[in-house]
């Protein structure tokens, strides 16, 4: 049985006394393996054998040995789960202390070991050959693979564990390939120019993941589950374009530590209606979708730069307003905005959940005052350098103005603004 993992052999006696000509957290190959007690006397009978841990690395690689039957005084591993585990010998004085270690392998392997300091007989042992470890096998584990061929693409070998950077494109990957959601140190996975129509849920358990490339496949959506998984701490670039998608969760706008965000050549007819909330989004590209206007929350943004060259905004007619409005107020939306305005907290334990999910998408009115079914809206022409310092041209014509939703809570509201506008067009 072998194990790879970084290791620390650290002796109880004499502080700086260590595992000879070996760096600290040095990466190793653990073998467990048996071998003679003692070499066998000329013509005299075979000698006994012993299982033994022998601990190579890559200036050591004939290793270091340690005999285990009756020997290991105790075993720490509150942090297995953690690839992490520490083994206490008796003689010599030391622990041998493991880290960076595959978490299912680890169990594995220890179990091994607590066998043979039982006594386990050997034959019923998973062990190995002690032999002086190979350069590959002690080397630093691989961090990064870029594949960008099907003929090149691993389909009976595992990723390895170690990965922080994985490139998987122009590979026809028709979904994303269940191994790579096992690689929690991932940083980066890049599946761009696949064939890929779905996200599986599970993409949300990758808790290091920083940066997501789908750029040019068959997407036509992305999921409410991602939007709610620990992406929401992660995930700073994300790349979709490309794709086929439509129309993005309301819940998307909680992925707030964006910082880069790719939209362009989907098929986009609105954006988040909450895409004020990415406060750290910084660049924002959603070029050649079909918007025809921006959410009101835009406005709340912070960008360096941005791109919505492409798109058939309409044209905004402050004097043509959607009234949606009910005088007087029903009960339940004067509720509703008073839940909000007074931020009286809320809960699926304490209402049913269509109206929590209602209470979520409230509108904002130019007062400040909330809105939910009762509302005028009007579309008006918004600057983008008010939200971006580089703005990409909006058209052909030199332009970056693009028409934003207005909401308004009543005719109150309605009509100063429309005095507003009166008085600045004159």
């Amino acid at each position: 049985m072998r194990l790879q993992c970084e290791v620390e052999v650290r002796s109880r006696l004499l502080p700086t006394c260590g595992l000879r000509g070996r760096a600290k957290g040095a990466h190793a190959l653990l073998s467990l393996g048996r071998q003679p007690d003692r070499p066998p006397g000329r013509g005299g009978p075979s000698a006994g054998h012993s299982v033994y841990l022998m601990v190579c690395t890559a200036r050591d690689r004939a290793g270091a040995r340690y005999k285990l039957k009756e020997n290991i005084e105790q075993f720490f591993t509150k942090f297995v789960e953690e690839g992490k585990a520490t083994v206490r010998l008796k003689e010599p004085a030391v622990d041998v202390c493991l880290s960076k270690a595959n978490a299912s392998n680890l169990k594995s392997f220890l179990a091994a070991v607590r066998l043979a300091h039982r006594g386990t007989d050997v034959e019923a042992l998973p062990l190995s050959v002690l032999v002086p470890a190979k350069t590959s096998e002690v080397e630093k584990p691989k961090t990064k693979m870029i594949i960008t061929s099907r003929r090149d693409y691993p389909l009976t070998k595992n990723f390895p564990y170690s990965l922080e950077h994985l490139q998987a494109s122009y590979c026809k990957l028709a979904r994303v390939d269940m191994r790579m959601l096992c690689l929690k140190k991932l940083r980066k996975l890049d599946l761009s120019h696949n064939h890929i129509k779905k996200l599986p849920e599970t993409i949300g358990d990758l808790v290091s993941l920083q940066e997501l490339n789908l750029h040019n496949n068959h997407l036509e959506s992305f999921c409410v589950a991602l939007c709610n998984s620990t992406l929401q701490k992660s995930l700073q670039f994300l790349d979709l374009s490309q794709n086929k998608i439509k129309a993005l969760p309301v819940q998307f706008c909680q992925l707030q530590e964006l910082i880069h965000l790719k939209l362009d050549d989907n098929e986009l007819i609105r954006l988040p209606f909450k895409m004020g909330q990415l406060s750290q989004l910084r660049f924002l590209s959603a070029a050649r979708n079909k918007l025809p206007f921006l959410p009101s929350d835009f406005r709340n943004l912070s960008l360096e730069k941005l791109d919505l060259f492409g798109n058939p905004f309409e044209q905004p007619n402050p004097l043509v307003p959607s009234i949606q409005l009910k005088i007087p107020l029903t009960l339940l939306e004067s509720a509703a905005r008073a839940t909000v305005n007074y931020r009286i907290p809320y809960g699926r334990r304490l209402l049913p959940s269509h109206l929590c999910e209602d209470l979520e998408v409230a509108k904002t009115c130019q007062c400040g005052n909330a809105c939910l079914s009762c509302f005028i809206q009007t579309t008006m022409t918004m600057n983008l350098h008010y939200v971006a310092h580089t703005v990409v041209l909006v058209d052909n014509m030199g332009g970056t103005e693009a028409p934003i939703v207005c909401y308004f809570c009543s005719l109150t509201c309605y009509s100063q603004f429309l005095d507003r506008y009166l008085q600045s067009n004159r």
